[in-house]
């Protein structure tokens, strides 16, 4: 018993720090949610209901913010997970260089995202002075400039996705690098004696050794793409409506704080949703990763 009692004075700490900035926000915001009518300035409402939600799911704004944030996890994802592990398994095989390699592309990790934004405006944002360095590539291969800033949404989809996928994968090289190095060479080892191709012996031993780590970083990578909103904000500035790019995060935001905002009322049920959204999916990552992990 006083074991026990020891245990929780030490949890007592976390348990009220979790209870005042996470279980009481989340309640009050799954209050606020089901407010119809509220007032912000009175901080009065006309009573409980669906409202708030029939409006998000009816809102052409939430519409399009719910495709561009699916589109960004669907498209980056897997490219930035299947990207990084290709990286890491060349790092390993040059191991005199490898420590330099990994600090270089882990650099984009620690570089402030508004600065790569900036750099990601000069290479695609055309310009009176100039269609950018990337329009300037495609017009030496005969092609015809794009306008990849403030033109077709295909083409600023691709670059948000360009720009999320070069954001994350540093982290993602430096996880997979270190999983790699972890697998036991005898593994390896006994495979080229038996004559093992080497597409056998990546699929075979190395996917399943490091599966673990492959699915902690898609787990994290839904999560994280959900919550994209800085990214799209260093690309294209806070004005994501008119630009046609927002995300739900970024709708959120807009609801309480933007041009539309003072409703937080909708932002809190625009907020359930995506809690909603991404808890799902990462159930079905996690029934998924009991089927094919390697837990050995």
């Amino acid at each position: 018993m006083k074991k026990d009692l020891k245990a929780w004075l030490f949890l007592i700490p976390a348990i009220a720090f979790l209870g005042v900035f996470m279980i009481y926000p989340l309640f009050d915001v799954l209050i606020y949610s089901f407010e119809q009518g509220f007032n912000f300035v009175s901080q009065s409402f006309a009573g409980y209901g669906f409202y708030n939600y029939r409006f998000v799911l009816s809102d052409p704004y939430f519409l399009q913010a719910l495709k561009n944030t699916f589109i960004l996890v669907i498209i980056t994802v897997p490219v930035s997970t299947g990207l990084s592990l290709l990286i890491s398994l060349g790092l390993t095989s040059i191991p005199k260089l490898k420590e330099l390699y990994q600090t270089i592309y882990f650099l984009p990790y620690v570089t402030n995202t508004l600065a790569v934004g900036l750099v990601f405006m000069i290479l695609f944002k055309k310009t009176a002075y100039s269609d950018g360095l990337i329009n300037l590539m495609i017009n030496a291969f005969g092609g015809s400039s794009v306008d990849f800033m403030d033109g077709p949404y295909w083409a600023k989809m691709m670059v948000t996705c360009i720009y999320t996928i070069w954001i994350v994968l540093p982290f993602k090289i430096l996880i997979l690098t270190s999983a790699l190095s972890s697998v036991n060479p005898d593994y390896y080892k006994a495979a080229r004696v038996d004559g093992t191709s080497r597409a056998r012996i990546f699929w075979r031993i190395t996917v399943p050794m490091i599966s673990p780590m492959i699915f902690y970083l898609v787990i994290t990578g839904f999560i994280g793409a959900f919550k994209a909103y800085s990214d799209e904000v260093a690309l294209f500035g806070v004005d994501l409506n008119t630009a046609g790019m927002n995300t739900i995060v970024g709708y959120i935001y807009d609801m309480l704080y933007g041009n539309s905002g003072g409703y937080p009322s909708f932002a809190s049920a625009a907020a359930l949703i995506l809690f909603v959204i991404v808890f799902a999916i990462t159930c079905i990552n996690l029934i998924v990763r009991k089927k094919l992990v390697y837990e050995g």
